[in-house]
């Protein structure tokens, strides 16, 4: 019964169903007891309102809504009104409980991933497996992951093939497949099969450990617009006062004065705001984005304009073959691209396992290992196949080779350069066989997600290092007509504060450590959560989990409707204020209709605020 107690929410419902039942007893005047059952609804709900109240009173001199509660509920008592105190003190408390229910559940998509990180790892050592406490795993350490298991820290697959289950992360429904050499996070959960992988980030350098930082950082009460609700509320205590002073004087009448206190407590204007943010966060949680800063969707409501970086953001932000392309009528483009693989297989390069990737990814197998291989370092590399020796690289290996470009490749290698493309010339001792064209290609959906977003009246913006051409051509392709390219650090702030300047505030997409400025000067910044620098992600105020710029347009909306929200939350508390104190100087209302009115109001701007959870975009 005592571990029962502890638990806050518990005891808060059996106080309630404790209270419920005595206020019945007392309405009724059932059993004859000796005194008043409400004393019992005011002794469980009442005394922690009056403590709260005066403890916040003397240790901040926090003149809140708690304080007209409980002048409320000591006028009551004195007046003899047990069964009013009761039942505002029941109400009250049936307000807060609410308002906690709300905000834990608005709040429960995030905070799940608190709960995620595995306690244990299975660690192999010598060739034998060892359970360890996940704390202890060191950078290098290589562990096996079962099916079904939570992996507990980033690595990459060594040996296995698995599908991995990434909604936590990215909210993909369907399991992604991995296998050697594939990336995997903490936080996901092997779906198929074991799998070995070596530990890369470990601790609090996880991508659910920084996720969870920002969870923690994630607090309602840094709006902006809650300190507005919470200065109305101070005046709106004065004036109650003064009002109930004022009618008690008038018309001598002091039950008419604890109505007003009743019917004034500001509880719906304080909730007014803090439900409707929780509730936008826990809605953009559920599309994997973590919303760090509180006011964050309250910026976002206002800005207008938003700015893109290219690589990483609009495009994937790794190379990958684009076209194949053959110069010798004895060697097809298929030939060519296996020459290619094989040749790049040993490479450590990101373009030598770019062209090894596509080729697993159309072929679905290795290509040959090499007899013999050999880097050329700032040039290629050298790889005997079959007995005979192909050469892959750049232009400076092609001149070094005393050979040239022939015309038939040229005019092609021009036009991919011009897109900020990179080929890879491929050639024996002889001769020139053909190139492989490798580019960051752009994103599926950016054309449609830029499109909803000027919908949203937001117009959009490209902001990146590339060259002109470049970006010209990645930007007609995504729909964004205002492009600045060859841009540094310091030139993306730049064009961010002239906007904001003119009265244009601009929010940031962007994921590398070249982009942390932009991020922190813009009016809110997002940041891609799995390929952004952990300095992007700590300079922004939003994060995209899973790298995914759909959800954006949504987010935007979402921003808005919460606002909205807001809005209408604070007009409604307000009108049913005034209306109601209206009817309690006039003596319309007493206590108890005074407390049933006044929760009326917090009940119906908590079933607002939400509303906003399940809310979607169209």
């Amino acid at each position: 019964m005592i571990s029962f107690l502890r638990d806050d929410e518990k005891r808060t419902i059996l106080f309630l169903c404790l209270a419920a039942v005595s206020l019945i007893i007392s309405f009724f005047d059932i059993g004859g007891l000796p005194f008043d059952a409400a004393w019992i609804a005011i002794l469980l709900c009442g005394i922690p309102i009056v403590k709260g109240a005066v403890v916040g009173l003397i240790t901040e001199f926090d003149i809140k809504a708690d304080v007209l509660v409980a002048i409320a509920l000591v006028a009551s008592v004195i007046i003899n009104e047990t069964f009013a105190a009761g039942e505002v003190a029941f109400i009250m408390t049936i307000g807060a409980f609410l308002e906690e229910r709300t905000v834990a559940k608005a709040r429960a998509g995030i905070e799940k991933l608190v709960h995620l990180t595995p306690t244990t790892a299975r660690v192999v050592r010598q060739g034998e497996e060892q359970v360890i406490p996940a704390r202890q795993i060191q950078v290098g350490d290589t562990l096996r992951v079962l099916a079904g298991e939570t992996i507990a820290v980033d690595g990459l697959i060594t040996k296995g093939k698995t599908s991995v289950n990434q909604a936590v992360m990215t909210g993909e429904s369907l399991p992604v497949d991995k296998g050697e050499g594939d990336e995997v996070q903490s936080g996901t959960v092997n779906q198929f099969g074991t799998f070995d992988m070596v530990a890369q980030k470990v601790g609090e350098d996880s991508s659910l450990q920084r996720m969870i930082r920002l969870v923690e950082s994630a607090d309602a009460g840094k709006a902006k617009i809650v300190g507005l609700a919470d200065r109305w509320a101070t005046w709106i205590v004065a004036i109650a006062l003064l009002s109930a002073a004022a009618t008690w004087f008038i018309t001598g009448e002091i039950i008419r004065s604890v109505t007003i206190l009743v019917v004034f407590c500001p509880c719906a204007l304080v909730l007014a705001t803090p439900t409707a943010i929780m509730a936008g966060i826990g809605n953009a949680t559920k599309y994997g984005i973590l919303v760090s800063q509180g006011d964050a969707l309250e910026r976002l409501a206002k800005i207008k304009r938003i700015a893109f970086d290219k690589t990483g953001t609009l495009t994937y932000g790794r190379p990958s073959v684009v076209q194949v392309q053959s110069c010798r009528e004895d060697i097809s483009e298929d030939q060519l691209f296996t020459i290619a693989a094989s040749a790049e297989l040993r490479s450590e390069h990101p373009l030598g396992k770019a062209i090894v990737a596509g080729y697993r990814e159309t072929h679905q197998k290795t290509p040959a290992q090499p007899d013999d291989f050999r880097l050329l370092a700032g040039r290629g590399v050298v790889a005997a196949i079959e007995g005979r020796s192909f050469w892959a690289g750049n232009e400076a290996l092609v001149r070094e080779q005393g050979l040239t470009v022939p015309e038939s490749l040229y005019e092609n290698t021009e036009h991919f350069k011009s897109q900020g493309g990179t080929i890879i010339y491929i050639m024996d001792q002889e001769k020139m066989l053909g190139m492989v064209a490798l580019a960051d290609t752009i994103r599926p959906d950016a054309a449609q997600v830029i499109k909803a977003i000027e919908a949203t009246g937001v117009n959009t913006l490209l902001l990146t290092g590339d060259s002109s051409q470049a970006a010209g051509h990645m930007a007609k392709i995504a729909g964004i007509r205002d492009v600045r390219s060859d841009c540094l650090p310091e030139d993306k702030l730049k064009v961010i504060e002239n906007y904001q300047q003119k009265a244009q505030p601009v929010c940031m997409v962007g994921d590398g450590i070249n982009d942390a400025p932009a991020l922190k000067t813009a009016h809110v910044g997002i940041a891609m959560g799995g390929v952004g620098s952990d300095i992007a992600i700590e300079a922004a105020d939003i994060v995209l989990v899973g790298d995914d710029i759909k959800e954006i347009p949504h987010l935007l909306l979402l921003a808005q409707k919460t606002i909205k929200t807001i809005n209408i939350n604070l007009a409604a508390s307000m009108i049913l204020n005034f209306a109601a104190i209206s009817l309690a100087i006039t003596g319309i209302l007493n206590p108890v209709l005074g407390a049933l009115v006044h929760n009326v109001g917090s009940v119906a701007v908590i079933i607002n605020s939400s509303l906003l959870l399940k809310w979607r975009a169209k």
